[in-house]
């Protein structure tokens, strides 16, 4: 609120160029305008370019031709003396700008936007012309607001061509010398079952860095503008996979796919057909990072990097839970030789087989598009929350609450508490999971070779690393030295036992703060409860073993505790469809009048299709089923004032209330009174409080 007042009560002031050629500025709350000149004069006939430059407040953007998701491009109205022409704003490559869900394009800071200015052959020189134009732009942050500035420019008329401009010359030619134009550049567009193949060849593309390149189309409707594009080389160009828009819905396509591809720093216009690719657009796979360095590290070294980052993959901090595992185990047996041998080869057949199956994994959802790396088991909430759960088990089991065989091979949960063999493999494949998102020196460009390469040569690759990470435990049980000098098992294993509960609890307190990063606050609170329930069924089945070790009936306590636990991980598994649609009426003063004068609590969403923060809340607040429940438990009534093509009462309706843009929410009681103002980005919880309040108010 302190910035917004702040923005609206901002006066900047009329800035001016030197001579000859002179420039008034229009005010304006977060972007200070003005017409500038590559030129300090202009001949007849000639062509030159003006500029509208845009200084941008921090923190704020304006829009580029396509404005995304949301938005609305800068336009600029000229008022010209008979016989002068200007051309269209020739667009500098935008920015992406995310915002929650949504992308949008744009700029941030100081922009210039050139457009080339033809005087008419029969200017006469000595004379002074005065540009005027109107522009119009929206400026962004958490809030959108509408600008306009009113600017002239003044250029005098010389017999021939004049001087660059000391200031402007320089800075307009470097954006015109960047900004997007055809490079021969041959493209064609394909719809395929996982989405739109645009594929593009030219001679600009080979050699180029294509980690970062990303197509920006002219429409706004014909791809999913937040999905990501996945990238894939070609000896001749490459091919992005595209998420389709509403223009590929229905069986519909565009004649053409036009837009802009950004790549290695450059910018080119393309224009695509509907067709097959061209040859040389793919097969060569994704492009390694950018920076990775990794493209001519060859099969042999990137062998060698994996073995060594899993080698050191045992010494770092991310794992230290597993080395305490380790330890346990280890220690468990005590130097019996035979013994230390087959869980030894048994938890590195575990490890490396589960780095294997995590290769398999990972290489196909590449091939299927999908933007995942290493560690992708836990880009899945669910999957993280599961973890959590195990490793919080596994903790509870340490601490003695419950038992699950007698050996501490594999301090894991369920397969990997077993004793024995079993329990050292399934102890290897859980040190794995836990273990994966880590990384360690070399394995970086290992991990970044490997998967631009064939699946062969990442198997490869993905093979040795879990050989250097299983090498350490698996070389400890063949070394007879090491083994001797392991304490024989006596009373002091139980003390160690717990000790090594609170590496777990550690574990399991970070899988919950990387839920919490991923889903929020509300699944995390349903972790919190599901993992009350688990320590609840950990506590019931140590009350059953008890009771059977002495002669009593525990099947009952057993089976409450598996129901119990098979009902926490439903808790944080089961898929949740947020989704939901609330049924608006079109605002006007007078049925928000009509609906209070009946005593009905009333909801105005002040919003705008290009606004950022409107359509972020849409998605995050108002399009939920608690809101919607609540909206029909108290019988709301949900008006939206549609502000996209900037409506006058509307406008009226937001200087009253403080406001120089949206968004804008406004809740009315039963009682009457003033509405409540509501932040300006929702959460479900603060629309459903402040609707439950309006119902008592």
């Amino acid at each position: 609120m302190i910035r917004l007042l702040a923005g609206v009560l901002m006066a900047l002031g009329t800035l001016a160029i030197g001579a000859p050629a002179l420039a008034q500025a229009g005010p304006a709350r977060h972007v200070t305008a003005e017409l500038v000149s590559s030129r300090q004069g202009i001949a007849p006939g000639e062509t030159i370019h003006v500029a509208l430059r845009q200084q941008i407040q921090k923190g704020w953007h304006t829009y580029w031709r396509n404005s995304g998701d949301s938005g609305e491009a800068t336009r600029i109205k000229w008022e010209l003396p008979a016989g002068w022409r200007t051309s269209d704003i020739i667009w500098p490559a935008p920015r992406r700008l995310p915002v929650g869900p949504l992308m949008n394009y744009g700029y941030e800071g100081d922009v210039l936007l050139p457009v080339a200015l033809t005087a008419p052959a029969s200017a006469r020189p000595g004379e002074k012309v005065s540009l005027n134009a109107r522009a119009s732009f929206l400026v962004c942050a958490e809030i959108c607001v509408p600008e306009d500035a009113d600017l002239s420019l003044t250029l005098p008329v010389t017999a021939t061509s004049a001087p660059q401009d000391p200031k402007w010359g320089d800075q307009i030619e470097v954006v015109l010398t960047a900004a997007p134009k055809p490079a021969a550049l041959a493209a064609a567009f394909q719809p395929r079952p996982n989405g739109v193949a645009l594929a593009v060849t030219g001679a600009v593309l080979k050699g180029a860095d294509l980690a970062d390149a990303y197509f920006y189309p002219f429409e706004s409707t014909v791809i999913d503008h937040a999905a990501r594009q996945a990238i894939e080389r070609g000896p001749e160009g490459l091919t992005l996979t595209l998420a389709p828009g509403y223009g590929f819905q229905g069986g519909r396509a565009p004649q053409v796919l036009a837009g802009v591809l950004a790549l290695d720093g450059k910018a080119y216009e393309i224009a695509a057909t509907p067709g097959a690719p061209p040859p040389g657009a793919s097969g060569l796979g994704p492009p390694p990072a950018k920076g990775a360095g990794v493209s001519n590290l060859g099969l042999a070294a990137a062998a060698l990097f994996a073995l060594l980052g899993g080698l050191i993959l045992n010494l770092m901090p991310c794992v230290f839970p597993i080395l305490a595992m380790k330890a346990a185990s280890l220690a468990g047996h005590g130097g019996e030789r035979a013994e230390a041998r087959r869980q030894g080869l048994a938890f590195g057949a575990g490890s490396v087989l589960t780095f294997v199956i995590l290769a398999a994994g990972l290489i196909a959802l590449k091939a299927a598009g999908s933007a995942i790396g290493w560690g992708f088991q836990l880009q899945s909430p669910p999957v993280v929350a599961v973890l959590a759960l195990v490793m919080l088990a596994v903790a509870l089991n340490l601490s003695g609450l419950f038992e699950v065989g007698t050996s501490l091979q594999g301090a894991g949960s369920g397969l990997a508490s077993r004793g024995g063999t079993l329990g050292a493999f399934f102890t290897g494949v859980l040190a794995v999971v836990v273990a994966a998102p880590c990384t360690a020196p070399f394995m970086g460009p290992a991990l970044g070779w490997a998967l631009t390469q064939t699946p062969a040569a990442a198997l490869v690759v993905f093979l040795a690393l879990g050989t250097g990470f299983a090498a350490p435990f698996v070389l400890v049980s063949f070394a007879p030295g090491l083994l001797s000098r392991l304490p024989r098992p006596g009373p002091w294993m139980e003390l160690f036992r717990k000790a090594l509960a609170f590496p777990m609890y550690g574990a399991a307190a970070w899988l919950a703060w990387v839920l919490a990063q991923q889903a929020g606050a509300e699944d995390l609170a349903k972790l919190f409860a599901a993992a009350v329930v688990v320590a609840f069924s950990a506590w019931l089945l140590g009350l059953a073993q008890r009771r059977a070790a002495a002669g009593g009936r525990a099947r009952g306590l057993a089976v409450g505790a598996g129901l119990f636990s098979a009902l926490a991980l439903a808790a944080v598994v089961w898929p949740q469809d947020k989704a939901a649609e609330l049924k608006a009426e079109p605002y006007s003063p007078a049925r928000v009048a009509q609906l209070r004068a009946a005593g009905r609590p009333v909801f105005i969403n002040y919003t705008a299709a290009w606004c950022v923060s409107c359509q972020v809340n849409d998605k995050v607040a108002l399009s939920t089923h608690a809101v919607a429940s609540a909206f029909d438990r108290h019988k709301v009534a949900y008006l939206k004032a549609d502000w996209t093509k900037r409506d006058a009462t509307i406008a009226a309706e937001l200087a009253s209330h403080g406001r120089a843009g949206v968004p804008l929410y406004l809740v009315y009681g039963i009682h009457g009174g003033e509405g409540v103002i509501l932040p300006s980005i929702l959460t479900p919880d603060i629309v459903v409080k402040a609707v439950e309040a309006a119902d008592r108010s």
